[in-house]
């Protein structure tokens, strides 16, 4: 049965009470605490191949491998035979990869709790990027994989966007519950901007916003929900890029809360201390007058920003728009203008 989130009553709730307001103390405080260094070059590819741009990146549970979603050694995949998905060591080894040949322009990325893989296409339709997909019937699909790189469920219809239960337009990111439920943000820059739950057999049990023409700022809307995830109380945290802001729902879909303090944030990451890192590549005097980009790290209780890296080559190309964490708590930033992966280390409390 198809239920819809309740958006009249999130928008019939006080704004005031739903965005967190924050001053210039903290957030100046938060940029003097950068804990972490850079670390470039730490992977170690096979076969002369480059990673190009990492659009996924999620730790393994044994604490000693990182999984690794790439764009076969460029900013896409439809004309290259390399592999696609990679396991690496801490040591930056690559330990298993796959994946040649099966996506186009994979964008979203999760590990769920029974290994599984998910791989998001996440080029909208009338992008450019969609093009060479289409000619290899691929495209606004979310795959299901075992870790031998086997395609044990798909969502959406091969190389057809549209709008409904069974199709999605560019969807940018996915992420599954412990009970199996299935959340995919859909979709990226100029897509259905919805989010939408499904069960572990693929039924459609809810959405939130979306529709035709359906950018908006309201509170609980979307423009371009460009990746989401869930933390340990199942909380669904979308980093509504379009809007310059993190919004943040129960599994219902009722909002929660809007928070605007972590800038322009096309990923967020969470880990298991409830530590939310945001990865801000394209703050700029066009999408985000008076925000530096960066990767901004705080409490996801409370949306407290606790620390702030800079982006130091910044306006050069965009930054980070894909990380992940590993146990250890290292940083793992993915740059789509630099095509290129940065590993940040903690070298202080």
């Amino acid at each position: 049965m198809l239920r819809h989130g309740r958006v009249g009553s999130v928008l019939a709730l006080s704004v005031a009470g739903l965005i967190a307001m924050w001053t210039a103390e903290p957030l100046a405080q938060a940029v003097a605490n950068n804990p972490y260094h850079a670390v470039h070059g730490w992977e170690k590819m096979p076969n002369g191949w480059k990673l190009g741009v990492p659009s996924g990146i999620f730790p393994d549970p044994d604490g000693k491998h990182l999984w690794i979603l790439a764009r076969c050694g460029a900013n896409h995949c439809a004309n290259s035979e390399q592999d696609a998905i990679f396991k690496f060591d801490l040591d930056g080894n690559v330990v298993k990869s796959f994946g040649a040949g099966m996506f186009s322009f994979p964008h979203g990325f999760f590990l769920d709790h029974e290994g599984y893989l998910w791989v998001t296409e996440g080029a909208p339709a009338g992008d450019g990027r969609e093009v060479e997909g289409l000619k290899r019937g691929l495209g606004h699909q979310v795959f299901k994989l075992d870790q031998e790189g086997q395609v044990v469920m798909t969502l959406g219809e091969a190389g057809v966007s549209g709008y409904g239960p069974r199709h999605f337009n560019g969807p940018a990111g996915v992420v599954v519950a412990a009970n199996g439920d299935i959340w995919v943000s859909d979709g990226h820059r100029g897509g259905n901007n919805r989010i939408v739950k499904f069960s572990k057999d693929g039924e459609l049990l809810l959405q939130v916003g979306g529709g035709v023409e359906s950018r908006s700022g309201d509170p609980g809307k979307f423009n371009d929900p460009h990746d989401i995830t869930m933390d340990t109380l199942g909380r669904i945290i979308v980093a509504d890029r379009g809007n310059n802001r993190i919004q943040v729902f129960d599994q219902e879909g009722d909002l929660l809360a809007v928070w605007t303090q972590f800038g322009r944030p096309s990923t967020v990451f969470v880990d298991l201390h409830g530590v939310v890192y945001a990865g801000d590549g394209m703050s700029n005097d066009q999408w985000n007058p008076g925000w530096e980009r960066g990767i901004r790290i705080g409490d996801v209780e409370t949306g407290w920003v606790t620390a702030f890296i800079p982006d130091s080559e910044a306006p050069v190309g965009t930054g980070v728009e894909f990380l992940g964490v590993d146990y250890n708590g290292s940083i793992y930033a993915g740059e789509v203008g630099r095509q290129r992966l940065v590993k940040y280390v903690r070298f202080r409390p």
